[in-house]
């Protein structure tokens, strides 16, 4: 068969993958690269050349499994990494959760009342929580789950917000309306509801971009960059694709896109396609690529792998700085940091690299559109992948583009059989 795959993210590279061993297919994307998340950056600093990631960045083989996999097939290396978060607000509460000395690296925090309640709040909360799992319905959002259970001002400010701000790329307002089910269950799969026994974290030897290399070294695949997709046109016999160069007949088509550009490409959408694509919105984020250690916490015992800014804003986006130096080993004099939504602080001359991403934004809604996939995934000859059927992570976008795939293929061996 002829297949189109529109999006090169983790999603389309595994989806295009797995069906070029048995069958024809063009990879559509409008980009200059390939990877969408995964995006690695050639800097010269320092006088040293260093590839830098801004997108993907982190993985461990507990809870990334597929891509685990893909990694070994491809003979993809790793190292070990650290996952440690902080916290700075705007006032100039800093703390590390790492350590107890960097918990508490602002020594009036021992005497705090307010800090103490978070730290009690924090401990209270991994032990309730998982009872979660185990309700029935959609439960309560994050906002009023804690709201009822009576947790302070400060754990919900100061930690548990700020954190899964920092996760989902989300605005704090955004996260209090989170689904607190879903929520738990993405921490008690990733066991993040336990101070012990947590999976080591790992990043890719060269960046993460060396997989994407390894791929198109060994895939057959006819790729197309530089060639964004316009529209796409289903039929009872095939799909046809308008794009910059043209117009094509395929047999199917994966969107691996999107869920809002996938459901703005439909040049005639069903109702189902229109109802469960437009209940998973995106958010946009502004990314710099910099050397300003000033957007990392003040005390240098604070500074983490995942630093959280509290402008004290809640209706402020997302603020959050990476350090690249940490995560991904580099020895460097000045950090290399990668900053979510801060970028007027950020001194001009050390900025390398802008971007702007998009992540999916998780509402009641939202997760509710997720289990009706089922209702759409074939439909008209024309299939969806995309991490945003998951939790957002580039786990859940390969399982997307490998499931895809599968039902794909299972579908050509079921004709197959029949024309038999």
């Amino acid at each position: 068969m002829r297949i189109a795959v529109v999006g090169s993210g983790i999603a389309g590279l595994s989806a295009a993958w797995r069906l070029s061993q048995r069958h024809e297919v063009v990879l559509f994307e409008r980009d200059d690269r390939f990877g969408g998340h995964t995006h690695t950056h050639a800097v010269r600093h320092e006088g040293r050349d260093w590839r830098v990631d801004t997108g993907f960045i982190v993985h461990n083989p507990v809870h990334y499994p597929r891509l685990a996999a893909l990694f070994e097939e491809l003979g993809v290396t790793s190292r070990p990494t650290t996952m440690s978060f902080s916290v700075h607000r705007a006032d100039g509460l800093e703390y590390n959760a790492t350590t107890l000395d960097a918990l508490f690296c602002q020594r009036r925090n021992l005497v705090s009342p307010r800090f103490l309640g978070m730290v009690a709040d924090l401990v209270r909360f991994y032990r309730e929580a998982p009872a979660l799992l185990d309700g029935p319905g959609p439960g309560p959002t994050l906002g009023g789950y804690l709201a009822l259970n009576g947790y302070g001002d400060a754990f919900r400010d100061d930690h548990l917000v700020p954190m899964a701000s920092a996760l989902w790329s989300s605005p704090p307002s955004r996260i209090l309306d989170f689904p607190v089910r879903y929520l738990v269950a993405f921490m008690a799969n990733h066991q993040m509801l336990q101070v012990r026994g947590r999976p080591q974290w790992r990043v890719v030897e060269g960046g993460s971009a060396t997989y994407v290399e390894r791929l198109r070294a060994r895939w057959r695949v006819q790729e197309r960059l530089r060639t964004p997709v316009h529209a796409v046109r289903r039929h009872d016999h095939g799909v046809q694709l308008l794009h910059a160069d043209g117009i094509e007949n395929f047999d199917h088509v994966v969107l691996a896109c999107h869920s809002d550009q996938a459901l703005a490409l439909l040049e005639r959408p069903d109702p189902r396609e229109r109802a469960i694509l437009g209940a998973l919105p995106y958010q946009e984020n502004d990314v710099i690529l910099h050397t300003d250690a000033r957007l990392l916490p003040r005390r240098r015992k604070a500074w983490a792998a995942w630093n959280a800014y509290v402008p004290g804003d809640p209706a402020a986006p997302c603020t959050v700085s990476y350090c690249m130096s940490l995560l991904q080993g580099l020895d460097t004099r000045e950090p290399f940091v990668v900053t979510l939504n801060r970028t007027g602080a950020i001194d001009p001359s050390r900025v390398l690299q802008r971007m702007r991403y998009a992540h999916p934004v998780y509402t009641a809604a939202s997760v509710s559109a997720r289990a009706r996939a089922h209702e759409i995934q074939g439909l008209h000859r024309t299939w969806f992948a995309g991490a945003y059927w998951g939790w957002g992570f580039h786990e859940d976008g390969i399982r997307s583009g490998e499931q895809v795939a599968a039902q794909i293929e299972a579908g050509a061996t079921r004709r197959l059989e029949v024309v038999a």
